[in-house]
């Protein structure tokens, strides 16, 4: 849109399926969207409003809020859906707190994906081989790149914690400040752009895929998750004499009850599941403990009035505000429906089959099509019209075959 138009406040509008588009750009029957498919206002967030600063030519970039004509948000707005767990908590006098960690690799151009990603040229003409994670040292050659990324960041206001290299070869993990579950949503929206706008300027390829190196820990998007009285700012996870809350059990209870009901909106897409089938620091369960990265539901060593749930099943590809969404929307139904978790488990553990999760996106689909619990949650327009999109993607993938069916099966009698 043209800036004369933006600011003379003329409306944006956009079809109603485009909320519904595939990755591969196509969109599932009309029907899930309406009939007509007649149009939504785009409403731009006056505090989302950034001046890109990557950009060579002056551009900016409005978060908007999908909105039916008639004032009301629209069911299949992923924003909207956030915006309105948020709401059912401030009705109880609570606020959600939240934080993201946020993963992602940094790789070479790849021009043939039929190839396996690599690590871009290092500055003594290598390819990093893994050895860098958690290392104050690098020889990656990325300081151009991540100095552009903080610098950017800063431009648009982005607060960040900490920086690191992660475990995977040329993969790295931000720490967002906790904050507002909208503003953190918005910020890790703008990250995610951030990073793929400034890589392409450096000759850089940013992957958030779940997955896309073999043999290589994932990428996540753990979520961090407290709950505080909307007048005291007081963490309720806590009492006063700093134990745990029975609404803090209850929280957990209500994320066990939804995790599996819910995984394929944190693991959206096929890829999801490799991350998941192979579990290394990302655990596809819903079981809780405390400080055990081997459960879906870690709670960090803290003080009381830091207490917190991390929710670790989503995935890098999973989308923001959809995936804080059903995190706090669990959390919540725990809450009002007072369910007790079951006890936390420590050390080494098996994970009981009522605490196991979906393991395949077809899998993850059917329990999301029959839940009960996500329609009455976030609509069954938006679960019907978000199954049906997913649906068409998986069907896509499963029109290729893939060069290990080639390899391993075409051999076979």
């Amino acid at each position: 849109m043209t800036a004369e138009g933006f600011l003379e406040g003329r409306r944006l509008q956009m079809a109603r399926g485009v909320l519904l588009q595939c990755i591969m750009g196509g969109y599932p029957p009309a029907r899930f969207y309406g009939s007509d498919d007649g149009d939504l206002a785009l409403t731009a967030d006056p505090q989302q409003i950034h001046r890109l600063p990557w950009s060579s030519q002056p551009r900016a970039l409005a978060i908007c809020d999908a909105d039916e004509l008639s004032g009301e948000s629209s069911r299949l707005s992923t924003r909207g859906q956030l915006k309105e767990v948020i709401a059912r908590y401030a009705a109880h006098g609570l606020a959600p707190v939240v934080a993201t960690e946020l993963e992602f690799f940094v790789f070479a151009p790849n021009t043939d994906p039929t190839q396996p990603f690599q690590p871009p040229l290092g500055l003594d003409g290598r390819r990093e081989d893994g050895h860098s994670a958690f290392s104050v040292s690098s020889n990656s050659g990325l300081r151009p790149f991540f100095s552009e990324v903080y610098a950017c960041m800063a431009a648009l206001g982005l607060p960040r914690d900490t920086f690191m290299h992660e475990m995977g070869v040329s993969q790295f993990e931000i720490n967002l400040l906790h904050g507002d579950p909208l503003l953190l949503a918005d910020q890790t929206f703008l990250f995610k752009h951030l990073l793929k706008e400034v890589a392409l300027k450096h000759g850089l390829t940013v992957v958030c895929m779940a997955k896309p190196l073999a043999h290589t820990p994932g990428s996540s998007m753990h979520i961090h998750q407290s709950l505080v009285e909307s007048a005291s700012g007081r963490n309720v996870f806590s009492d006063e004499a700093g134990e745990p809350t029975a609404m803090f059990r209850h929280f957990i209870g209500g994320l066990q009850a939804g995790m599996a009901d819910f995984t394929a909106l944190f693991a959206p897409n096929v890829n999801s599941y490799q991350r998941l089938c192979h579990p290394y620091a990302s655990p596809n369960n819903a079981c809780w403990s405390h400080d055990n990265r081997a459960a879906g539901l870690r709670i960090p060593a803290s003080s009381p009035v830091a207490r917190r749930v991390e929710n670790r099943l989503p995935g890098a590809d999973a989308n923001p505000y959809l995936a804080i969404a059903a995190s706090l929307a669990a959390g919540l139904h725990g809450i009002e429906n007072e369910l007790e978790p079951t006890p936390a488990i420590q050390g080494e553990f098996a994970v009981p089959d009522s605490l196991s999760l979906p393991c395949t996106l077809h899998a993850a689909l059917e329990r999301l099509k029959r839940s009960q619990l996500a329609k009455e949650l976030f609509g069954n327009e938006f679960v019907e019209g978000y199954v049906a999109s997913k649906t068409m993607e998986l069907t896509s993938f499963f029109d290729e075959i893939t060069p290990w069916e080639r390899r391993v099966l075409a051999a076979q009698a």
